[in-house]
């Protein structure tokens, strides 16, 4: 060893940069060395650094791999709307060189199925990042679907409650209204009704603004709307994995039609209970009115292509039967609201009977009728389909209920003049006291049909309906709590069997929906992206 190399061969065995240059010597390497180990014959392979990296992306270059086919915009980093951050933080990020041919976008297998291509909420025209979820799952699909399918109940749970609570309080309401104070106007609260429901999205959008208060106005907007409108393509698709074709195609057209198609079947069967409500006695309205129940499981069947099982037969059958009970076991008029508002009993019983039984039960049968088939036609035609998250479900319910508000106030006040002129009904608006309890009991069938619409969309529109038979018996139990009147043994008979019939139809449907959910993630088919906060 020479005395010029011995400082470097000490510096580097110490650590120490040293200032002097090594000698590099490039030797060939030999035919024989190159037959044995053929990768010494390969030149090295250049690997980049990071800083090459940030240096690449700095130069023209490097801008130009990123820039966007369509637009001619830098590409930026997809949104996840989840994440709840501004556009200026995600765009911080460090690049990534991608081809610019369009291979990138190519699955590996043909027979592999491409993830959701729709724009990001930020306006790049490079597809989303949809899952943030790992493919790699170190839990079990049994936990994830019994997580799942748990976390879902628990929202049906708390909408089931609210529903049930702003029910009673529109029936009671509307007794009051009616038959106190004597403003019976039916097709003027129907309108009235419906059109509530119009302050459903502002309302929930008010209470996201304020759970998200800490975010940008621009970015919580650019987020909210971004969910409605993919949901919207989810929904005219049916399918959570959206095309290209798919992703870029407005779902404006279709909403406007499912919208008025799903309103006008809703304001037939909600007029069928005023029109029948003189006509008939307030035991047959009742009865009638909730077999709707059965006939939402009919056209379930049919058009959600669901299972006739024996289980939700005979639940829907108890609960009828509990409904049959307390119409028809008490010499008192049941007391019971209209899902689009009105109400009837709560009173004695007319000195005369109804002036047309059999014409005035035949109306509120084909309501019935219309009713279950509104929603199962909202669940078909309205409603994300299954593997959507709560959040999403939720947010998209209560902007479609605002739709069929905005239809009704657009639309359906056409018969308003015609009933005023022809002297069907005269056009009045309620005043003092009336005014104020009207205003009451549209907000609370608002907050009712909102819970509803959201309760339909989580679990199934057969359950709905039994659940909503709760609130005969809720009805009766505040009556004797706050007016000292006393339960009969029908209504306790009858409430026990609701009950019960809502409570093995409950557990049917929790188990059917955990073992749907557990095939869906044995076949590698994930959740939408958007995770239970909204």
């Amino acid at each position: 060893m020479t005395q010029e190399t011995q400082p470097a061969s000490f510096a580097a065995s110490e650590g120490i940069p040293s200032s002097t240059p090594t000698p590099t010597i490039n030797t060939p390497p030999s035919e024989a060395a190159s037959q044995q180990d053929p990768s010494a014959a390969r030149p090295r392979s250049r690997r980049t650094s990071p800083s090459n990296l940030l240096q690449a992306s700095r130069s023209p270059s490097g801008r130009q791999g990123r820039t966007g086919k369509d637009t001619g915009r830098p590409l930026k980093w997809a949104a996840d709307p989840e994440d709840g951050e501004d556009e200026d933080e995600m765009t911080e990020r460090p690049p990534m060189h991608r081809p610019t041919d369009g291979r990138s976008q190519q699955p590996l297998l043909k027979d592999e199925r491409g993830r959701l291509s729709y724009d990001s909420p930020n306006g790049s025209a490079r597809p989303a990042f949809v899952a943030r979820r790992s493919t790699f799952r170190s839990r079990s699909p049994d936990f994830d679907a019994v997580s799942a399918t748990r976390r879902k109940y628990t929202y049906a749970a708390f909408f089931l409650i609210l529903s049930l609570i702003s029910f009673t309080i529109q029936t009671e309401t509307a007794v009051y209204i009616q038959h106190e104070l004597g403003w019976n106007k039916a097709y003027c609260m129907l309108y009235l009704t419906h059109g509530s429901w119009s302050l459903l999205w502002p309302a929930q959008l008010l209470i996201l603004r304020i759970q998200k208060r800490n975010m940008s106005w621009k970015a919580f907007w650019r987020r909210h709307s971004y969910i409605v409108r993919t949901t919207a393509q989810m929904v005219e698709s049916q399918d959570l994995h959206l095309t290209n074709r798919d992703a870029h195609k407005s779902p404006t057209p279709y909403m406007i039609r499912t919208t008025a198609f799903v309103t006008t079947a809703l304001t037939i069967a909600g007029g069928s209970w005023y029109v029948a409500v003189n006509m008939t006695s307030a035991s047959d309205l009742t009865a009638i009115y909730n077999c709707s129940a059965f006939f939402a499981y009919a056209f379930s069947i049919p058009i959600l292509k669901d299972k006739l099982r024996f289980d939700k037969i005979f639940s829907v059958a108890v609960a009828i039967a509990g409904v049959l009970v307390v119409a028809y076991g008490d010499a008192k008029p049941t007391k019971h609201g209209g899902h689009s508002g009105g109400s009837v009993g709560g009173g004695p019983p007319p000195e005369e009977g109804p002036n047309n039984r059999a014409l005035g039960n035949i109306v509120i049968g084909v309501g019935s009728v219309l009713y279950g088939l509104y929603e199962v036609l909202y669940k078909k035609y309205a409603c994300p389909p299954e593997g959507t998250s709560p959040g999403r479900g939720m947010i998209f319910a209560m902007a479609f209920g605002s739709m069929i508000g905005c239809f009704t106030l657009s639309v359906l006040w056409i018969p308003l003049p015609i009933l005023h002129f022809t002297g069907i009904e005269r056009f009045e608006l309620p005043r003092g006291e009336a005014a104020w309890m009207l205003i009451i009991s549209t907000l609370s069938n608002a907050i009712f049909s909102g819970s509803f619409l959201v309760l339909i969309s989580l679990t199934s529109p057969v359950l709905s309906s039994v659940a909503a038979l709760l609130t005969i018996f809720i009805v009766a139990i505040v009556d004797w709590l706050l007016k000292g009147e006393q339960l009969s043994k029908a209504a306790i008979i009858g409430g026990v069997l609701i009950i019960a019939a809502f409570l093995l139809l409950s557990w049917s449907t929790y188990r059917e929906m955990d073992e749907e959910r557990r095939k869906r993630l044995e076949n590698d088919d994930p959740e939408s992206d958007i995770d239970e906060d909204p």
